[in-house]
């Protein structure tokens, strides 16, 4: 076997903690996975994992071996990439996690494009709105939304920032009309987005750099952006909805924004990736790209 490939199957089982999720990351067979550790320890003549029916763990010695496998296959890497670089020609698979809905709407128009004109790079994106381990689970580089609380070992840039409207369709503005003020929307039906993890308060500034914050009645919680979106357009209450996901149905007249003379309250998106002593070329292309691209699709 490869000593090389068979330190990257190890790292990986080590990330992951099973040779089962390491196999499905990799393509290879359980089996193989055991066959590259068990190839390693046979050559070193010593036990890099303990494993149980229901566990398995770095040894003492293992652990050392990871940290030093994980800094060699960095710059095994890097030395492959200075052929392509050397070229200014982004390639091999760019792994990006990100928003479902901001991502499939915003960002990914621009990565389909970035992959166009670039065939030697192979996109694999994933819509997720749950936060998730980069390094353990082999993403590239991952788009947030909101404060990144999780910065260790990570690197961050800023890209943009949109703003957050209360919308209502029409008809239920006819019905109950447009609450005035903060205060009033104690008196409306208010569709909310709801999931695990996700502060359900709607966000407003004060007009002297605060934030104020309200939380209204929810005639609805829905876990997905889209339903509450769609239910504001059948006129089942008001909305909080960033203004990306708005915009069509206030330019079509599906939905009208309400309290324009409140001050808004904007979140802040970032790209997001694993610290490494040299960027590839892939992620730094992208990262540029974003940063100058995606702030005006947010608007």
């Amino acid at each position: 076997m490869d000593r090389l490939g068979s330190m990257a199957v190890f790292v990986k089982a080590a990330d992951l903690g099973s040779f089962t999720a390491a196999a499905e990351a990799t393509g290879l067979s359980a089996t193989m996975v055991g066959k590259h550790v068990q190839f390693l320890e046979g050559r070193l003549g010593v036990r890099l994992l303990n494993r149980t029916t229901r566990r398995q763990s770095l040894t003492e010695f293992g652990r050392a071996y990871y940290d030093r496998c994980r800094l060699i296959l960095e710059e095994a890497e890097a030395a492959d990439a200075l052929a392509s670089e050397h070229l200014n020609v982004p390639h091999g698979t760019l792994r990006i996690t990100m928003p479902a809905l901001l991502g499939r709407l915003c960002a990914a128009p621009l990565l389909y494009e970035l992959a166009l004109r670039t065939p030697s790079l192979r996109l694999d994106l994933h819509f997720d709105d749950h936060i998730v381990d980069l390094a353990a689970d082999g993403f590239d580089l991952s788009i947030r939304t909101g404060e990144v609380a999780d910065r260790v070992g990570l690197t961050m840039r800023r890209l943009g920032s949109h703003r957050m409207l209360v919308c209502a369709a029409p008809g239920y503005l006819a019905a109950h009309g447009a609450p005035g003020d903060l205060e009033a929307l104690g008196g409306h039906r208010a569709v909310t987005y709801a999931r695990s993890g996700w502060h359900a308060g709607w966000r407003f500034g004060d007009g002297a750099g605060g934030v104020l914050e309200v939380a209204p009645p929810a005639g609805m919680r829905l876990s997905d952006l889209a339903a509450v979106t769609d239910a504001a357009v059948a006129g089942a209450g008001l909305a909080w909805l960033p203004a990306w996901l708005a915009r069509p149905h206030l330019a079509s007249g599906a939905l009208v924004e309400v309290l324009t003379a409140q001050p808004g309250y904007r979140f802040d998106n970032y790209a997001v990736w694993p610290q490494a002593h040299r960027l590839p070329l892939k992620v730094r292309v992208t990262l540029d790209l974003l940063a100058a691209a995606l702030p005006g699709r947010l608007e």
